[in-house]
């Protein structure tokens, strides 16, 4: 399938030039600051959230650029209902008028849109359009869109192991058989590639309950800026950070018996679990 590259930045810096091996497969995105961007300029604060989709597809367009393959962006959480009525019918009405007017655009570019998140409480028209999308855009492979809205990480642990508990009590599942890979089948998106790495703008530096299971390893990046001041050039910038990270996934060296050219012993139940240190 041919598709149609995005519009270069309008400052035309492209993407650096990192290799495949160093580039994260999974870009996980709280997209925080809007409201206070808004208020900080004397606008109310849906004004921050409708600068936001820009931000959003130039992110997409510098994702596609450097080669990640999945983005997962934190749209709407299962705690937003307690903002204010107006502001949830706002977020809500505009998440719908997002994915209807940038699906054309998301789909000439390769991008597969997803949905992650629960039905409960969602708007049936939002949810109308998050499925045309995700229908339009079913076989495109270039890049997975994860629009996470009414998502919540514990939401979803508890969605995923009240599943397994049914299974199990009906004779579908063995409880002895139960491992990781098993409780991963059961999350919303089974097919969800672990988290590379998490941003999170807008200063703030927590994860806010955002797939808390897929970004068990993930590395952190904290922006100052928050997400409408956010563009392609800051994601490249956390993607080179990221790229000079050492992930050792539990794992250790030790460099004194590797330069002696010892192999470290594994007797030691602590050798390896960096979290013993």
């Amino acid at each position: 399938m041919t598709y149609i590259a995005p519009p270069v930045h309008p400052s035309g810096v492209t993407a650096p030039a990192l290799p495949a091996s160093s580039v994260p497969k999974h870009v996980a995105v709280v997209m925080d600051g809007n409201g206070r961007w808004a208020n900080r300029r004397g606008l109310p604060r849906i004004e921050g959230h409708r600068a936001g989709e820009a931000t959003l597809m130039d992110v997409v367009a510098g994702a596609l650029e450097l080669g990640v393959t999945e983005l997962s962006a934190y749209a709407f959480s299962t705690e937003n209902w307690k903002r204010s009525p107006a502001e949830v019918r706002f977020i809500m009405g505009f998440s719908r008028q997002v994915l209807r007017n940038q699906r054309d655009d998301l789909n000439a570019w390769g991008v597969r849109v997803r949905w992650v998140g629960r039905v409960p409480r969602m708007w049936k028209s939002v949810l109308k359009e998050l499925h045309a999308a995700e229908q339009l855009t079913q076989n495109n492979t270039k890049l997975t869109l994860n629009m996470c809205i009414n998502y919540g990480g514990r939401a979803e642990l508890v969605d995923a192991t009240t599943a397994i508990a049914q299974d199990a009590a009906s004779g579908r599942l063995k409880p002895s058989s139960i491992t990781e890979r098993t409780l991963a089948r059961y999350m919303y998106s089974p097919h969800m590639q672990d988290v590379d790495l998490f941003i999170r703008t807008g200063g703030e530096q927590r994860t806010s309950n955002f797939l808390m299971w897929q970004s068990a390893y993930a590395e952190l990046f904290f922006s100052d800026l928050a997400w409408p001041d956010f563009d392609r050039r800051e994601l490249w910038r956390a993607c080179e950070v990221y790229a000079h990270r050492e992930r050792r996934f539990g794992g250790a060296v030790d460099a004194v018996a590797a330069n002696q050219g010892e192999v470290p012993s594994t007797g030691d139940p602590y050798s390896e679990d960096e979290s013993a240190l």
